[in-house]
């Protein structure tokens, strides 16, 4: 499993002062198994503006990919190197359908990384440490701590091709599609 995370949530109480709401271990951490990428999801909104009112974890539900309509989601993953990842993906080459109406489209049989998949969102990718290759169907670019990427709708996939574990912090926000 994946480093745990540390998640500090302020909120207000019934006052209308500023609180911490939730402190503690991410609790929503998910793996399909040895190799696979470790997803711990810290937050997420489900409008545009965000409603900041209510105590509720906002990530109590299954696990999804892309972001709710109209709404964000923020999460760190951890990709393991592809000499383990790689087996771990074609064991989920059937994946199936996150039951959101909103999967993500996957496109496992492209030849250059079987992690090939696109949503309908955009995503700003900090690399927190490790390094990992982001390709697109066109070209690839290595990524090393402290860079960030813009990734938009595109059809894409993340090589790990160290030796290490590479953690990365996503935040995607809903787009309409192309």
């Amino acid at each position: 499993m994946g480093k745990l995370i540390r998640r500090v949530v302020s909120g207000h109480n019934a006052e209308g002062k500023s609180v911490f709401i939730l402190e503690g271990q991410a609790p929503r951490t998910y793996s399909r198994g040895p190799g696979s990428a470790v997803i711990t999801q810290l937050w997420e909104t489900r409008t545009s503006p965000a409603d900041n009112r209510g105590t509720d974890d906002a990530t109590n539900h299954p696990y999804r990919l892309p972001p709710p309509q109209n709404g964000s989601v923020f999460r760190v993953i951890e990709y393991p190197p592809d000499e383990q990842r790689l087996a771990a993906l074609e064991r989920e080459r059937t994946a199936q359908d996150d039951g959101s109406g909103r999967g993500a489209a996957l496109d496992r049989g492209n030849p250059r990384h079987p992690g090939f998949h696109k949503t309908n969102s955009v995503d700003y990718v900090i690399v927190l440490s490790g390094e990992i290759y982001a390709l697109m169907d066109e070209g690839e670019v290595l990524l090393k701590p402290g860079d960030v990427l813009i990734q938009r709708g595109t059809n894409h996939a993340w090589s790990n091709r160290s030796g290490e574990p590479a953690r990365l912090a996503f935040v995607l926000i809903d787009a309409a599609p192309l």
